[in-house]
Formats: structure tokens, sequence, C-alpha cells
């Protein structure tokens, strides 16, 4: 479900560009995340069927905007709110709400909830599947999905510029969640992957 090679190398390659040079840029920082996707997507690991990798060109974005970068506060939920998702192949997902992030987008106050799936045990990553009125149109008609590495602090960065696609958008045989009404906002959000 969750994209988490591409973060991880990522991860690796920043922490060692900084131990040698001067700190990365925020644009430099996202087009290296770009690219990395890129070759994740082309790898033995891709969601591409094999056949169609090589010709895979590289995945369009939208132009890097930092007003699509933003801090929001997460409140814990209380108790097991466990709900079941939709999916792109119809079977629902057990999946968990850990807490609502609220934050300010252009100007107005916006919220998404962040899930985990109901029995993931160790709790590393919340998983905020979201989305918006590029949905059908310039980005996957399903919603896009934004990965957080879980934090002490209740304060997350929401970055819309590392948005991305699902799996099923590459090849439909997996299963995709479909974020939910409580995470669709009520305005087009032009920052991360799109489809053209």
């Amino acid at each position: 479900m969750r994209f988490l090679g591409a973060s991880l190398a990522l991860g690796a390659a920043l922490a060692a560009a900084g131990a040698c040079s001067k700190p990365v840029s925020y644009p430099d920082e996202i087009a290296a995340h770009r690219a990395d996707r890129d070759a994740y997507m082309r790898s033995a690991d891709s969601p591409v069927p094999p056949a169609e990798r090589a010709a895979l060109p590289p995945l369009p974005y939208y132009a890097i905007d930092e007003q699509y970068r933003v801090p929001a506060a997460l409140k814990v939920a209380r108790g097991e709110a466990v709900m079941e998702m939709s999916t792109s192949t119809g079977k629902p997902r057990r999946m968990r709400r850990i807490g609502t992030l609220a934050f300010t987008l252009k100007g107005q106050p916006r919220t998404l909830t962040a899930f985990a799936e109901a029995d993931d045990t160790s709790l590393q990553r919340l998983f905020v599947p979201f989305g918006d009125l590029t949905n059908g149109i310039e980005t996957y008609q399903g919603g896009r999905y934004l990965d957080l590495d879980l934090k002490g602090s209740n304060v997350y960065e929401l970055d819309f510029n590392r948005a991305y696609h699902p799996f099923c958008v590459f090849n439909p045989e997996y299963e995709c969640p479909i974020p939910p009404q409580e995470n669709r906002l009520p305005v087009p959000v032009r920052a991360g992957e799109r489809l053209r």
C-alpha cells in the first residue's frame, strides 16, 4: 500500500550528502526525492509490470511550490477507532484512525485524518490518503497519498509536494485504499505527482 523504498533511500542519500557538503536546498531535496521514486519505479521491486518498466517515462509532477509544505498539529484519536476503508478492488481494508491533522493551506483551515493498518503494532508511519478537486482530471480519480514518519511531537510537516499516486495507477492488480469522505479536500491541490 505505501511507498517506503524511495523515502528510505532518499533519507540515506540526504544524510550522506549532508555529511560531506553544504545543506541541500528544499527544491533540490524534492528533486532528489522524485528522482529516487523514478528509479524505484524501474527497479525489481516496482509495481509496474516487468515488461513495461524499461519504457516507463519519468513520472509527471506539478512544479515545486512551498505553499504546499505546511505544519500540521496531530490530535490523537481516543480509543481504537477502526474502520473499513474502501479500496480499488472493492474489498474493504481495516484501518485504524490515529488522529486528525489540523493545518492551514493557502490561508484556509483544513483537516486530514491520519491512519495505520488495523493490525500494525509497530506504528512507525502515519498514512494520509487524500482526495482533492484535481482527482479524475489531473490526478488519479481515487486520490493520492502522503506518508509521515511517526514523531515524539504532535507537530508534523505535511508536504504535498511529496504526494504520490497509489500503485494501482501502475498495475490494477494492486489493492489501493480510497480516501474516505473526511479526507476529501474541497480545493485543488496542485502539488506532487500528477497524471500528465
